[in-house]
């Protein structure tokens, strides 16, 4: 039995050293070497979905691009990568806690920010007040615009975290729950856990795809 129902959230390990971060990176280590050096159908599968990424992050940004997309699709293979890795056993899930997710949203609208205020002032002023807007409401919708702006970090942050967490956690529930149950009901939990599994992995490709997709389109209201 766990001493906290968030311990299995807990990068600390028993010698008081945070593997946030080791956690994030360690995945690189054990990806056979063959699979850089020789092309091979997951080589070429991804290859194939690296490049329908490219496709749509082009659309999404528009106009002169040349290789703004490849930060993107890094970021979603980064992500994409450590989900998956926390699903496996005694694996800790790093974009669960807000300082990686934090890590990653914030520089990135930091730098969205300031590119759009020192290159396109107007531009991102015009932002402010959407199209039509009657000029009573003007000053309520500059105040709504800057404050919905300011918390898009924070969003894409805390929606990878909550999704990543809120599925651990229930199969820590279901699992907690297996020593005082039946041979018959341990059955019916193993296919339920089954079950929770093929659904995290669905929410580790989407909420990697999320984030990726929110941010290229952060990105395109600056040029």
């Amino acid at each position: 039995m766990m001493a906290n129902l968030f311990s299995s959230f807990d990068p600390s390990s028993n010698w008081n050293l945070s593997l946030n971060w080791l956690s994030t990176f360690i995945g690189i280590c054990i990806i056979p070497s063959m699979f850089w050096i020789i092309p091979s159908r997951l080589n070429f599968l991804w290859i194939k979905i690296i490049s329908t990424l490219h496709k749509e992050f082009k659309t999404l940004i528009g106009g002169n691009i040349k290789g703004s997309t490849l930060i993107f699709v890094s970021l979603f293979s980064l992500i994409l990568f450590n989900n998956f890795l926390g699903l496996f056993p005694y694996i800790f899930t790093s974009t669960s806690h807000m300082i990686l997710t934090l890590t990653l949203a914030l520089p990135l609208w930091l730098t969205f920010m300031l590119y759009g205020w020192i290159n396109n002032t107007i531009h991102m002023f015009a932002h402010l007040v959407p199209q039509g807007t009657p000029p009573v409401l003007m000053p309520f919708m500059v105040c709504i615009e800057t404050i919905s702006n300011m918390i898009r970090p924070g969003t894409l942050a805390v929606r990878l975290s909550a999704n990543m967490i809120a599925g651990h956690l229930l199969m820590t529930l279901l699992g907690n729950t297996g020593s005082m149950l039946s041979t018959y009901m341990i059955s019916m939990l193993i296919i339920v856990q089954l079950l929770l599994l093929l659904l995290e992995s669905a929410v580790a490709i989407i909420q990697s795809y999320v984030f990726a997709v929110l941010s290229t389109l952060y990105s395109s209201e600056v040029n």
